[in-house]
């Protein structure tokens, strides 16, 4: 199930695209070890696609063709050396949601600062069985936009973004303009 982006417009879809273009421009589009060389070659259109006309389930959906998702992954062991681990089989819709998001918070963002508007509101973007208390605990939230900016683009795919939006995997969070 997609993700409901409340403020996804066409104004919207232009920043996501021109925030994919920054991280192109330098060199910091995260590409993920889930991805096939298929996968890595095919990304950053794919990516550019959903945005344009699409949204995450888009993104996840063209993800799972074409094998774009590696069946397995080497894993390190603990007390050292690899081992071969399957793929989570929701791997495609995971990555999808969470570089879909960030890209749409990133572009929210900007879209506040040009108009200046001082706060965004965190809400869950995601319904989920069971929230996670801290995820729930900031719904409703607000944050700074240009700090929210920052923190998403010097922390790229999986590095936690230090303010905690999008607050990892399967968080089901995002922002909103108030």
């Amino acid at each position: 199930m997609a993700l409901y982006f409340e403020n996804l417009d066409d104004r919207t879809r232009q920043l996501m695209l021109e925030e994919v273009e920054y991280d192109v421009a330098n060199n910091q589009l995260h590409i993920s070890p889930f991805l096939s060389g298929q996968g890595q070659r095919d990304y950053t259109n794919l990516l550019r696609e959903a945005i344009q006309s699409g949204n995450d389930e888009t993104l996840a959906q063209n993800l799972r063709e074409h094998r774009r998702i590696l069946r397995t992954l080497p894993r390190r062991n603990p007390k050292g050396g690899y081992s071969i681990s399957a793929t989570p089989e929701n791997a495609a819709q995971v990555l999808a949601e969470s570089e879909f998001n960030r890209y749409y918070i990133r572009a929210l963002a900007r879209r506040a600062i040009e108009d200046g508007i001082s706060e965004l509101v965190i809400y869950r973007a995601k319904p989920v069985t069971n929230p996670r208390p801290d995820s729930e605990a900031r719904v409703e939230t607000t944050l700074p936009p240009a700090d929210l900016l920052e923190d998403l683009r010097s922390h790229p795919g999986d590095e936690p973004p230090t303010l905690g939006v999008p607050s990892g995997p399967n968080s089901g969070l995002s922002v909103r303009l108030p």
